[in-house]
């Protein structure tokens, strides 16, 4: 679903942006939820990529980005779950970079998420694992070389 920007609700309103999507993952939700805090718009999964045609041209590829931000011109894509999927995620963003140099995303890990979690006190700290480590500010800038950070 997609917000548009026009259509997002600043602090005054009766409902905020987040309460009106059906997120796939509580992540995504919590994510959704400090972004309206901060009144930043955001667009959930408002366009998918394809990375890869058929012969005919029948999408066999593609990737949709959790969210997209449009004052920053950047989509983000959330991966807290396990190795397997964010290697293939990571791959994705990898072929998105060199089929569209000019799109920018950033993908953020576990490590990142929970550190957000913690820090605005989206979660009860004894919920978060010892995985978390030493705080780190968390860079929505894209990385060029589209590694982790």
């Amino acid at each position: 679903m997609t917000i548009p920007a026009d259509e997002a609700l600043p602090h005054g309103g009766d409902t905020l942006p987040h309460e009106l999507v059906r997120f796939a993952h509580n992540s995504e939700r919590q994510f959704a939820k400090l972004l309206d805090f901060y009144s930043i718009v955001w667009e959930y999964e408002p366009k998918t990529f394809t990375l890869e045609t058929d012969r005919e041209g029948n999408p066999m590829q593609a990737f949709t980005p959790d969210f997209y931000l449009p004052a920053y011109d950047l989509y983000i894509e959330i991966t807290t779950l396990n190795q397997r999927l964010v290697t293939k995620k990571n791959r994705k963003a990898r072929r998105l970079r060199e089929l569209e140099p000019d799109v920018q995303i950033k993908i953020m890990y576990q490590r990142d998420y929970l550190h957000l979690l913690a820090k605005y006190g989206l979660e009860a700290p004894s919920q978060l694992s010892e995985q978390l480590g030493p705080p780190r500010p968390l860079r929505l800038a894209p990385d060029p070389r589209g590694e982790p950070d």
